[in-house]
């Protein structure tokens, strides 16, 4: 077990046992969390190795079903999987990274209300710490606008929701009712696209229960600076996603970004003002800024590494999913950073370090072939309920939630 060891802030240590390596697992989200699950299979086991995993949040949440806690179609617990009942062998760290130094391999740390301190040595280092939300400096975003990556995201957008038809539906409220029933949704990826269908239906049902309001009320728009949203989906697709979301009474602006946000409008690109205070931002992400501190290789901010998910020049040190940009032999660009990939990429990375230990050759990560690439890969998961053309393959979102809900049932 990880002791907590008495002595001054920042100068206590992890209790490492003299010959027992340690793998240390930094992020709790699907590549942490599955690179875990694989040690739970096999260096977990070994006496000799102790599994550490470090995460913010005691718990794994299933983020592409946050939307459906938004909109009231599934309680808070059902997207969410206490990590110590999720792994039985691997030693849990609830805290924070508060820097790592790879040249003496080990990591500080800090927890609880006084960010009590301790140092973690390591052996081998996994980086899976995901990405942050990324607003490019436009004024007024990171102050005011709403977001989609964490469980009190979701929770605190439902419940704007409903105090504003609260709200609005005051007689004396009208002259504000514009700005409170308008809502403004950016980024026309999977989360903009399931964000703002599942605030238009959860809306739109709740409306006939205030009888001052009406539906020619509610505006919902959807900003994406694409020619077409879903982009991911491929033109057909896309163009098919929209349409349904036209039809149930969405806006959609496409080849428009948002250029600013103030205390009551929102400002597109093309000059245009929306009146709201309601602005949720799904356009951007950006790399975990600790990888910024680290002396190794990186692009746009995420860390190179090779077809084996080790950081070049630092053995033992790994990384994957939103930290990684892995080369693809196929394409010559790198692969995509999603949840199905991360998934697959941990499962990678811990036999990799397995078999170092056992002085066995590493194998490299491949992209396997078996459809759309984004954990909610489909339009009619984006248009909810909406039948889909049978040529889309739902083989990643299902194979996604099938293992969500395995584990549920496993806990």
């Amino acid at each position: 077990m990880i002791p907590r060891m008495d002595g001054a802030e920042h100068e206590g240590s992890c209790r490492v046992i003299p010959g027992r390596k340690h793998v240390v697992i930094l992020g709790g989200g699907f590549g942490g969390v599955y690179a875990a699950i694989e040690f739970e299979k096999t260096l977990a086991r070994d006496s000799n190795v102790c599994v550490t995993l470090v995460n913010r949040e005691n718990f794994f949440l299933f983020t592409p079903m946050l939307h459906e806690v938004a909109s009231g179609d599934l309680d808070m617990t059902n997207i969410v999987n206490p990590i110590r009942k999720l792994l039985r062998r691997v030693e849990f760290f609830h805290g924070e990274v508060e820097s790592i130094d790879l040249e003496h391999r080990q990591i500080s740390l800090i927890h609880g209300e006084t960010h009590h301190g301790h140092i973690m040595p390591y052996d081998h280092l996994v980086l899976a710490c995901g990405s942050i939300t990324n607003f490019y400096g436009l004024p007024g975003l990171e102050k005011r606008a709403l977001t989609m990556k964490t469980l009190g995201d979701a929770i605190y957008l439902r419940n704007r929701m409903i105090a504003h038809l609260e709200e609005a539906n005051f007689e004396c409220a009208a002259p504000e009712r514009k700005m409170l029933l308008t809502f403004v949704v950016a980024g026309g990826g999977f989360a903009g696209v399931e964000t703002i269908a599942g605030m238009n239906d959860f809306l739109r049902e709740a409306l006939p229960f205030y009888p001052h309001l009406r539906p020619d009320m509610l505006r919902l728009v959807l900003v994406h600076s694409g020619p077409e949203i879903l982009p991911e989906l491929g033109e057909q697709l896309g163009r098919y996603a929209h349409e349904k979301l036209s039809e149930r009474g969405v806006e959609i602006r496409t080849n428009i970004k948002v250029a600013e946000m103030s205390d009551d409008h929102v400002r597109l690109s093309d000059g245009t003002d929306l009146t709201t205070t309601t602005l949720v931002w799904t356009a951007g992400t950006a790399p975990n800024p600790l990888l910024a501190t680290l002396p190794c290789k990186t692009k746009g901010g995420r860390l190179l590494v090779n077809e084996s998910l080790e950081v070049p020049d630092w053995p033992g040190v790994w990384a994957l999913g939103d930290c990684a940009l892995i080369p693809d032999q196929l394409t010559g660009g790198y692969h995509p950073p999603t949840g199905q990939h991360a998934m697959r990429e941990a499962a990678v990375a811990a036999r990799n370090i397995t078999a170092a230990f056992h002085g066995q050759r590493s194998r490299r990560w491949r992209q396997p072939s078996d459809g759309m690439d984004g954990i909610g890969g489909e339009a009619d998961s984006a248009v909810r309920g909406v039948t889909k053309p049978s040529a889309v393959s739902n083989q990643p979102e299902r194979e996604c939630k099938l293992i969500f809900l395995k584990l549920k049932a496993d806990r």
